[in-house]
């Protein structure tokens, strides 16, 4: 509790009363004025944009969820558009993979897939129509110089020496760009707007820069490319778009944005701005995430650590815990950051409705029960899911001897210890009762073996006289269990704002050493012999977990979800 007082003074949004009722957010209420007024003909028609550079993320699940979501909500249409733009950091396995993710999360766009690159001869036109307008020039200054003469928030830029070249000049240089006569970065295209703006955005802004590099879809066509910039509102303007959804960091790019469609008198969307996600224990640069994956911190973008969309699947997220998430934390003007306990909730909320129950048992203890005949087995009964009745009960077998967990076992147990201890009865779940006798320990004094007694008269786990035990635990029949290799993941940093609790450091310092452990041959129930990869459920009393992909029939492979419960404020407590 006193964590999360914190939490909530450092101004992270924890949700702990999700299901309030809350008014329309400030675009949909913006849709809402605009109906109102007959704006776009009570047209909505909004687009995700992705940048083909990387793996999508949680934060881009947001702008997903946002984009299409408004769409549904006012039966309007929502674009899928790649801004590839940029051929050095763009791979068709980013189209792919993204591709993947939205229509994983539930989303569909119809035939309505689009990449900037299909509008490049028309933005082409556009810049030679702002070029003949006096609007646009070829700038011979380098990118550093450039920079240099820009200014600064609170002095004036300096014009380029080649800003009044004439327009038949800029025509034919523009041409020559783009025909590959001249070297990377050597001429740039900018547009004529101001070099005293307050707004630095408004400051001469580079169009299209040289760039010899081979496209991944128009090939070698172009030596030319567009800035985002430029290409940003053409894509939307040619598209029909009628708002133009955007993260906050483009605000003081929408006067540019405006000028660009105003100067060439085409059709005009609306530029709304949103804060976007940040989440606590997690990294959302797509630069840092690349820099995971090329130096081998992570196995690869869907790595179940990575906060990607394709890690999250991985892991075992669920389309509708994310999108459930998105809708909890809504969408704000202002930026904050979300605890990302509240992901893990929405995450458990959901699992928990549709997860079957399985018993697993991660560090193995033998024990022997005495009593139980040597050769006999038997099938009990268990419930397959509680929250739904309608996924009935699968057959668990039982027999001589089991596993349990070794913590659910002490010699000498403190007095609110209510498992497994020398002479204490507790219950098997779903089998019987069972009192410890006696304790095998190894050289080393290590306990190894118990064994026990049981009473058959408690089968199914209650007592027909009536007494009482104050502890279940859960097992695996020895002679039945199918190993397993699983993986526990968990929070891959160690603080919550791994790129800034602490001024000049790496964020790559605070990666968890403990976010992954693998554990080998770990008994688990003969139920999952068949299951597969993908499969998400619930190992009684440990967590959800889910079939990694890379299972084969003779290697189940199972990731950690999610745990039971939020233990890392313990965690964090003590390191």
């Amino acid at each position: 509790m006193e964590r999360l007082k914190m939490t909530q003074r450092n101004n992270i949004q924890t949700g702990e009363n999700p299901d309030i009722s809350r008014p329309l957010n400030f675009i949909h209420q913006i849709i809402e004025d605009d109906n109102a007024s007959g704006k776009f003909n009570k047209r909505i028609h909004t687009r995700f944009p992705p940048e083909p550079n990387g793996y999508l993320h949680i934060g881009h699940a947001k702008s997903i969820c946002l984009n299409f979501g408004t769409a549904e909500k006012y039966n309007g249409l929502c674009n899928l558009r790649f801004d590839d733009t940029n051929p050095i950091k763009e791979e068709d396995e980013y189209v792919n993979s993204i591709i993947e993710d939205i229509k994983w999360l539930g989303f569909d766009w119809g035939d309505r897939l689009y990449f900037a690159s299909d509008y490049f001869d028309k933005m082409y036109e556009y810049a030679v129509d702002l070029i003949k307008k006096g609007k646009a020039y070829v700038c011979d200054l380098t990118a550093e110089e450039i920079r240099q003469t820009r200014g600064s928030l609170t002095e004036a830029g300096q014009e380029s020496p080649y800003r009044n070249r004439p327009i038949e000049e800029n025509l034919d240089l523009f041409e020559r760009m783009r025909k590959g006569e001249f070297s990377d970065g050597s001429r740039t295209l900018r547009a004529k707007i101001d070099m005293t703006s307050p707004n630095l955005n408004m400051r001469d802004p580079v169009m299209y820069r040289i760039l010899h590099a081979s496209h991944h879809r128009t090939g070698d066509k172009w030596c030319i490319y567009p800035m985002y910039d430029w290409a940003h509102g053409l894509e939307d303007s040619i598209e029909k778009i009628t708002h133009s959804i955007c993260t906050l960091e483009f605000e003081d790019h929408r006067p540019l944005y405006d000028w660009f469609l105003n100067e060439l008198g085409v059709y005009h969307p609306q530029q709304i701005e949103f804060a976007r996600l940040n989440l606590t224990y997690t990294i959302m640069s797509k630069r840092k995430l690349l820099e995971l994956v090329q130096g081998k911190y992570v196995n690869g973008w869907d790595d179940p650590r990575m906060p990607t969309i394709s890690g999250m699947r991985r892991r075992g997220y669920t389309p509708a815990a994310i999108r459930n998430f998105a809708d909890r934390i809504g969408v704000a003007k202002r930026e904050s950051t979300i605890d990302v306990a509240l992901l893990e909730f929405s995450v458990r909320e959901d699992l928990n409705k549709i997860a079957p129950r399985f018993m697993g048992v991660m560090n193995p203890l033998k024990v022997v029960i005495d009593n139980y005949p040597e050769n006999q087995a038997e099938e009990l009964e268990a419930i397959n899911n509680p929250e739904d009745e309608s996924t009935g009960i699968r057959k668990i077998p039982f027999s001589k001897v089991i596993y349990i967990e070794k913590t659910d076992f002490m010699e000498d147990p403190p007095k609110k210890f209510f498992r497994l201890a020398p002479g204490r009865e507790v219950r098997l779940r779903y089998a019987y009762f069972v009192t410890c006798t006696d304790v095998v320990k190894n050289e080393s004094g290590e306990v190894v073996e118990l064994h026990c007694t049981y009473d058959p008269a408690t089968w199914g786990g209650d007592s027909p006289d009536g007494r009482k035990v104050r502890g279940t635990i859960h097992w695996v029949s020895a002679k039945h269990a199918i190993p397993a290799k699983v993986h526990l993941y968990d929070r891959l940093f160690t603080v919550p704002n791994p790129s800034g609790d602490k001024e000049g450091c790496d964020y790559k310092e605070f990666i968890n050493s403990e976010s992954l452990k693998v554990l080998t041959n770990c008994p688990v129930e003969p139920n999952l012999s068949d299951a597969k990869p993908g499969l998400q459920f619930q190992f009684e009393r440990l967590g959800y977990f889910c079939i990694d992909p890379d299972t084969t029939n003779d290697n189940l492979v199972i990731n950690r979800t999610v745990t039971l419960r939020d233990t890392w404020a313990k965690i964090a407590n003590r390191r």
